[in-house]
């Protein structure tokens, strides 16, 4: 047994382990750490593989970016577990159900290529497989990569859309309206006598007006 079966092995059972947490972890932060740990072991296999470009990719776009995104929004959202909770052994058995067919189906998949692929097809040592797959992609698969870009771009539209909503508690400023302002319309200048307590109460006492109790009123 050579040191790079030992590696995929102990790569692949950290990531059955992982995966097996995502489902099953009672925190959300939790869950989304193990994913992220999933991610890594995957990208790991696929360079033992010689999927150099594609295990980039995946550390780069998943792990870099979208479960990063993932985890900072789990983290400010107050999500409450007991309340997505409710419910779930209702829809378990169907879960498992699912969940059972799904392994049948990648089983026969696996079985399947791994019965009938044959020897590892050779390559020369300057062989690059970033540059294969860029030239596949874009001779041989060109419409089919822009109708993905196409998509992918109404998607990234429509939840913009979806979530673009406009708050009410929120004060916003119309720049048009602030320019256009005139001092007249803002505030009115009155000239109002300066008058004192003394003095008053002096015009009231001359007047036969009996003074409030201190801490009372009018």
């Amino acid at each position: 047994m050579t040191f790079t079966t030992v590696l995929f092995y102990i790569l692949a059972a950290v990531l059955v382990i992982a995966a097996f947490r995502v489902i099953t972890a009672r925190s959300p932060v939790t869950a989304v750490l193990h994913l992220i740990l999933a991610f890594s072991n995957a990208a790991m296999l696929w360079m033992l593989l010689g999927a150099e470009f594609l295990a980039l990719l995946l550390v780069l776009v998943y792990v870099g970016a979208v479960m990063v995104l993932f985890l900072f929004v789990v983290m400010m959202l107050d999500i409450r577990m007991d309340t997505m909770r409710q419910g779930m052994k209702t829809y378990l058995p169907l879960g498992l159900v699912i969940g059972l067919v799904l392994v049948l189906e990648m089983s026969f998949v696996l079985g399947s290529t791994w019965y009938g692929s044959g020897p590892q097809a050779p390559v020369a040592g300057d062989y690059n497989n970033a540059r294969a797959l860029g030239e596949v992609m874009y001779t041989q698969y060109v419409y089919a990569i822009e109708v993905g870009a196409a998509l992918l771009l109404v998607g990234m539209v429509a939840a913009i859309a979806l979530t673009l909503r406009r708050r009410r508690d929120v004060k916003y400023n119309d720049p048009v309206a602030a320019v256009r302002v005139r001092a007249k319309d803002r505030f009115r200048m009155v000239d109002m006598p300066a008058q004192s307590d003394r003095a008053q109460a002096r015009r009231d006492a001359a007047n036969g007006v009996a003074a409030a109790p201190q801490g009372e009123k009018e």
